[in-house]
């Protein structure tokens, strides 16, 4: 079976530690591996996988593939449309290479699953199903009335390991979920599915022919790039935006009375992580009922999680609380409020502040920076140069640089002049200089910068060569 990985989204609800540019699947949630390497792990032996995600994630997904040495190939969206046109993407490209046949294993890749080889039982069941041409979708076990999901009723027969679908039903009110899950014959719709690449482009084009063409469009002119496969944007941008559930799952269980869709159990501790206190139901507890990470002493505190980036949090008689602290921003909760967060972002944004965007700390191919300070004509940040890598040749018009190496050793190009920096060591680089930047040696380069100008944003980098695809 071919491995999807559908890596999009941005996780507003678990702000502020996840933003825009650095979404929650690329975070270490759950253990020391980020949810995107946890789902691939979970497969276990996979000569490849195809990680669909938006352009920006690009270097976060290869880094994080190369970090477990999983080959990979990665589709780039230009532009989110949803599931159904990101799997039609890797549908087609199936296709195109002959694997027509072979069964598409839909994951996404921010989902936690603690009983791992329960899920690998389901996904065995659900494999001769698909292969002879049904759609196979993942249905949750309830372990309790849920409203913030889907669900999927089961049919009255089974099908070699599932059930026949008889309907999907929309987010319930809590009444109506309590019947659901009292019934028995009901299911969370985890968003995981398996079928054929050729059954999937078939019912996609009896249902949405819109979505297939311009999908079809989209990967007429494909470009490669490392492992990265670059669609058509324009034709991809005017895709519609729509879900796999309301392009094909739902319409297609509706006209041959669910023959074609099944339902495979899956009771292995699933969760979505949709919002900071399902994190904290997933968590390890301490004896106060305290999910506490990071620097935290916590006295007369119960029911709450806490989660320190890199300075001291301490609590004091407080219950069911969330709090969450990075570098730039802090959030404090009760628990029964936490689904509120998308409010918070949601006005963050309208204020034109960064905070919903990105993190203080930025990660970028060649390492990361973490802007330490700024005023109004200056900015100071503490820049890591992985072993090897190198920026872009590039220039400013509005700013100068100081770079100072703190550790590590430092090759550095201004107006085609090269010198070697180690700890210490500094150089100036003057307005319009060419310059560039290169860790030569077997650890990282840490080095101090301190820019100062009129203008000082990320959009006044001229590039000339870049060695990660990004000159224009």
């Amino acid at each position: 079976m071919i491995p999807i990985i559908l890596s999009g989204g941005s996780g507003t609800r678990l702000w502020p530690l996840s933003r825009t540019q650095y979404p929650k699947q690329f975070l270490p949630l759950n253990s020391d591996l980020t949810m995107l390497q946890e789902t691939v792990k979970r497969l276990k032996k996979v000569d490849t996988v195809n990680v669909i995600c938006n352009e920006e994630h690009r270097f976060l997904a290869a880094e994080q593939m190369r970090q477990i040495s999983q080959a990979c190939s990665v589709f780039l969206e230009p532009v989110g449309r949803n599931t159904a046109p990101a799997i039609a993407l890797a549908a087609l490209d199936a296709v195109a290479k002959g694997k027509g046949e072979e069964p598409l294993l839909v994951l996404a890749a921010d989902h936690v699953i603690e009983n791992e080889n329960a899920f690998r039982d389901a996904v065995a069941l659900a494999e001769p199903l698909a292969v002879a041409g049904k759609f196979v979708t993942f249905g949750i076990v309830p372990t309790q009335p849920e409203t913030g999901y889907g669900y999927i009723k089961r049919g009255s027969y089974s099908q070699a390991g599932g059930f026949q679908v008889e309907g999907f039903v929309e987010k319930p009110d809590m009444k109506t979920a309590v019947q659901y899950v009292d019934s028995g014959e009901y299911y969370w719709n985890s968003g995981m599915f398996m079928f054929r690449a050729d059954r999937y482009l078939e019912e996609l084009g009896k249902f949405r022919p819109d979505i297939l063409s311009a999908c079809q469009a989209a990967m007429q002119t494909t470009a490669a790039d490392f492992d990265f496969i670059r669609v058509d944007a324009d034709a991809f941008k005017a895709c519609p935006d729509e879900s796999i559930d309301y392009a094909v799952m739902e319409p297609l269980s509706a006209v041959d009375g669910g023959d074609s869709v099944a339902v495979v159990p899956l009771d292995a501790g699933w969760s979505d992580v949709g919002s900071w206190s399902a994190l904290w139901d997933i968590k390890p507890k301490d004896e106060q009922n305290n999910v506490l990470s990071g620097d935290v002493i916590a006295h007369d505190t119960r029911g709450s999680l806490v989660m320190s980036d890199d300075r001291l949090i301490t609590t004091l008689g407080v219950d069911d609380l969330i709090i969450v602290d990075t570098k730039d921003a802090l959030l404090v909760a009760h628990k029964d409020k936490i689904q509120n967060v998308k409010a918070i972002v949601a006005e963050i944004k309208d204020n034109d502040r960064s905070e919903h965007f990105q993190h203080r700390e930025v990660y970028r191919p060649w390492g990361k920076y973490d802007s330490i300070d700024t005023g109004e004509r200056y900015q100071v940040k503490r820049i890591t140069v992985k072993p090897g890598a190198k920026l872009s040749v590039q220039m400013h018009h509005h700013r100068a640089e100081h770079w100072i190496v703190v550790s590590g050793t430092a090759k550095v190009t201004v107006d085609n002049e090269e010198r070697y920096l180690t700890e210490n060591q500094s150089v100036y680089i003057p307005i319009t200089a060419v310059h560039a930047l290169e860790n030569p040696g077997k650890v990282n380069l840490e080095l101090i910068e301190v820019q100062s100008g009129a203008y000082l944003d990320e959009d006044d980098i001229v590039r000339f060569e870049d060695r990660y695809g990004r000159v224009e």
